[in-house]
């Protein structure tokens, strides 16, 4: 009897120790910090994602350790699970807020950042343990920012450029208008440039409000910002009204060779023939007219960070305006409106197949069909500008070309979205569409771009003509 209890017993501890070795065997939980990056500043977020089976965590804290000192950022135990996100049934989400106006504690330099997370393991006999950590740097002194160009001035729908300084001359720089961003780009380029010294070309919207802020804004790695109001005046500009009258022979026409180019819509010429063109239409108008002005801004972002250009821009020679800038277009078919859009350039028309130029030197970015504007060359002119030229016949260019002002690039034509032979052109700032009548003017390009580059001492240009 003596012995078989004695078994028993060993079989137990056995069974016992085995369990205990399993359990050890489990996985700990998985923790990952997923912000900050590298850089910690004044304000920012804490991100960790950590994942235990079904979530169910012993405890999980965080601290921030810096020059000897810990500090605790996050504490959780194991009946507090309201606290955190679940991302689904075995991953939580803890945000919080992360910068020295949340952690009075941070210094400037280097700290680590450390999770520490415990779970059960099987049949709770031990207690799994990880221990994650991230390097951090800590700045929280903001760039310097400083104007140095003056009097700026921007119409509705316009465009105007600010020179400033921002240091280190490696921070991100630019103009903010609302919650558009323009890039700034060196305004002084060579041996022996002020790196710190740059230029930003920006634009008021047709579709902002008037009093959007408009700022200078430097910001740096750790999201530490300083930002500037600069501008003296902004004045409206009223844009047209138009009624455009739709028929059957127009939409037979354009329809079907638009729907060739465009897969994204979905809709074969073949189907769209066997439905209503007016649907087709309107699609082709609205949402494929949107899905263009999202890859020109992709296009236009392949831009020089050196101006290409020197001078006033070139209207097409001789030619007619037939449609304005932010035209409001109201569109009718068989009496009945149908559909509202905004034209966003200059329709110019002389003759039928006229050669079309370049309206200053650049380099050909695009050079292809492109939605509503058919047959379409988009040039860079450096320093987020650029120019697009629609509804071509041909093609005189290709991608890479480097062009001058004045040189024939395609000829004019009716191709995309048009009702007729003429050119669609317009100006780019950082892809948006803006006036191109200030850029034909000479008066306008040496007040608000030469005179302020040259007061600068900056040398921006590579001397394109």
């Amino acid at each position: 009897m003596f012995r078989w209890l004695v078994g028993v017993v060993l079989i137990v501890m056995l069974v016992g120790a085995a369990l205990y070795v399993v359990a050890g065997r489990g996985a700990p939980p998985r923790v990952t910090i997923d912000k900050p990056d590298r850089f910690v500043g004044q304000s920012g977020s804490l991100e960790v994602t950590a994942e235990a089976p079904g979530g169910r965590f012993t405890a999980l804290t965080i601290a921030l350790e810096q020059n000897g000192r810990r500090t605790a950022l996050f504490t959780l135990l194991g009946n507090q699970a309201a606290r955190i996100t679940p991302i689904d049934r075995d991953r939580v989400h803890i945000s919080r807020p992360f910068g020295k106006q949340n952690v009075p504690e941070l210094q400037p330099g280097n700290a680590r950042i450390v999770v520490t997370a415990t779970r059960k393991s099987f049949l709770n006999l031990r207690t799994l343990t990880s221990r994650t950590t991230k390097e951090v740097q800590v700045k929280l002194e903001p760039p310097r920012l400083a104007l140095v160009s003056t009097h700026h001035y921007v119409n509705h729908g316009g465009s105007e450029m600010v020179v400033y300084r921002a240091t280190p001359a490696d921070v991100r720089s630019g103009v903010r208008v609302g919650d558009v961003e323009y890039p700034g780009f060196p305004a002084a380029v060579g041996a022996g440039a002020d790196g710190a010294l740059k230029a930003a070309f920006f634009a008021l919207l047709h579709d902002q409000d008037l009093n959007v802020p408009i700022v200078v804004f430097a910001q740096d790695e750790a999201g530490n910002q300083s930002k500037v109001s600069f501008v003296d005046n902004v004045f409206e500009k009223p844009f047209r009204r138009s009624r455009i009258e739709l028929d059957d022979k127009f939409l037979q026409r354009v329809v079907p060779e638009i729907l060739e180019h465009a897969p994204e819509l979905n809709l074969t010429p073949a189907a769209a023939a066997s439905t209503d063109l007016l649907s087709s239409f309107l699609k082709i108008n609205g949402q494929l007219r949107q899905l263009i002005a999202d890859t020109i801004a992709k296009i236009a972002a392949n831009t020089s960070p050196l101006r290409l250009w020197t001078g006033p821009f070139v209207q097409l020679g001789n030619s007619q305006v037939e449609a304005s800038f932010a035209d409001h277009r109201t569109y009718f078919y068989k009496g009945q409106e149908v559909d509202q859009q905004i034209h966003l350039g200059f329709d110019l028309a002389v003759t039928r197949s006229v050669a079309v130029v370049a309206a200053n030197a650049g380099k050909v970015l695009h050079a292809s069909w492109l939605g509503i504007y058919g047959n379409c060359v988009m040039i860079d002119h450096g320093m987020g500008v650029a120019s697009l030229y629609g509804h071509l016949s041909s093609f005189d260019v290709r991608v890479g070309d480097s062009v001058m002002r004045g040189q024939t690039i395609g000829r004019s034509g009716m191709t995309g979205l048009a009702g007729g032979d003429h050119l669609h052109f317009t100006m780019l700032v950082s892809g948006h569409a803006v006036n191109p009548v200030e850029w034909w003017d000479p008066h306008w390009v040496q007040d608000r771009i030469e005179r302020k580059l040259q007061e600068a001492g900056a040398t921006t240009s590579t001397g394109g003509q």
